[in-house]
């Protein structure tokens, strides 16, 4: 019994010392062979390499945080290189003194992309909580200052690659400058220089990502621009268009008329979503024609309603009420081109229903004047195809071998 006892107590104490010794090593626990080769890292190339590589092996969040930590530097190293020779240049420039030495542009652009991607990173794991549970923050203040700085950047290296055609680099800098604007890191920086140029950026932007097909990214770049006076309501066309490419079943083509329906609703006097909406119900005569009325109710002289009511009437072989709203959306406003050639195509296909010549020869020279707006609106036919319509009625008022027929004979064909 004694002899257990002993055993036990001793026992006990051994444990103690285990446990004590194993306290002491975490204590004093250096960094990991890992972090310690990326640490040494002289080249931003290597010390992502071995990151890559050795992300696994790194022991803890704080250790995560040292290594993104680094990638920083290595890139920032870059961007002050070459940003020393930009300044210079520039100065070199203003004052008419010294040289103007190339830099690495590529190499320039391309650092402080990794400043900002790394400098996000790092304040990932940096943000979390320590054994002790305490969040302890160690790189945020310097870095949320240098990933600011070469995040702006990207602005200029976005538009660099814009006016090489290259799209893809271009989006690949706008992007990061647009998604990374509300991160935790920069959520204390002041970001009201950038009011200036963030909605054409997040246009642009989401333009190159529509002919690209990424969806999901329009939309969030268009969001960036609706409220702009400039960029929002075409911003609001792309938005739409990326919506509508996404349609493929019957379902989707109904759930994107209601959603269409909601944002009509709350803004009713929107031009971009009267006329999604009327697309949206193609096929539907009713709803169409009720949606048509409903605006015109309110404003019986509202261009757009009037122009689809011409459109719905033409499409129903009525030339006659067309016509009649066709001329009501000119009058409201007369300087566009697809309406005026509605207008014109409908004018003379009533000159060839007209009971008497005189009545023909008064249809189709009121055809002329329509379409003839449109050619000097629109000469190159990029918005519409008038010329077939303006040969066809000089032809049917003036006759084939008259100069006014032969001067627009090469729409004919």
């Amino acid at each position: 019994m004694i002899i257990n006892l002993l055993i036990k107590k001793n026992m006990k104490k051994l444990m103690i010392a285990a446990l004590m010794l194993l306290g002491t090593s975490a204590a004093f626990a250096g960094d990991s062979e890992a972090l310690k080769a990326i640490l040494k890292a002289k080249t931003y190339s290597e010390a992502e390499s071995l990151l890559k590589s050795g992300l696994s092996q790194l022991a803890n969040d704080e250790e995560k945080a040292k290594a993104y930590n680094k990638m920083v530097d290595l890139a920032m190293e870059k961007v002050t290189k070459e940003q020393a020779v930009i300044t210079q240049n520039q100065m070199a420039e203003q004052f008419k003194q010294g040289k103007v030495e190339p830099y690495d542009t590529v190499g320039f652009y391309e650092a402080a992309y990794n400043v900002v991607v790394n400098g996000i990173e790092c304040n990932k794991y940096d943000q979390k909580p320590n054994d002790k549970g305490k969040v302890k923050p160690k790189f945020f203040d310097a870095n949320k200052d240098r990933v600011q700085s070469c995040r702006i950047h990207l602005v200029n290296g976005g538009d660099v690659y814009r006016q090489k055609n290259d799209t893809e680099t271009c989006l690949k800098y706008w992007s990061k400058f647009l998604k990374t604007e509300n991160d935790p890191l920069l959520a204390a920086v002041d970001k009201k220089s950038e009011e200036s140029f963030r909605a054409q950026i997040a246009f642009l932007a989401a333009y190159f990502a529509l002919q690209k097909k990424q969806y999901e990214d329009v939309e969030m770049f268009s969001d960036f621009a609706l409220n702009d006076s400039t960029y929002g309501k075409d911003a609001l066309t792309l938005k739409l268009e990326s919506m509508k490419s996404q349609l493929k079943t019957k379902e989707d083509t109904l759930a994107y008329a209601k959603k269409l329906e909601g944002l009509y609703q709350a803004d009713p006097t929107n031009d971009v979503y009267f006329e999604n909406l009327f697309s949206a119900y193609q096929g539907n005569k009713d709803a169409q024609t009720k949606l048509i009325n409903d605006r015109l109710a309110k404003n019986p002289n509202d261009f757009m309603a009037n122009a689809d009511k011409g459109i719905l009437a033409m499409n129903n072989n009525d030339a006659d009420a067309a016509v009649e709203s066709f001329k009501k959306a000119i009058a409201a406003n007369p300087k566009n081109p697809a309406v005026l050639t509605y207008l014109g195509q409908c004018l003379n296909f009533q000159g060839g229903n007209a009971p008497d010549k005189a009545s023909q020869k008064a249809k189709y020279e009121e055809a002329i004047k329509y379409l003839e707006k449109a050619k000097e609106l629109d000469p190159n036919e990029s918005q519409a195809r008038w010329g077939y319509y303006l040969y066809q009625s000089y032809y049917g008022a003036y006759g084939a071998d008259d100069p006014k027929t032969k001067a627009v004979e090469q729409y004919s064909k």
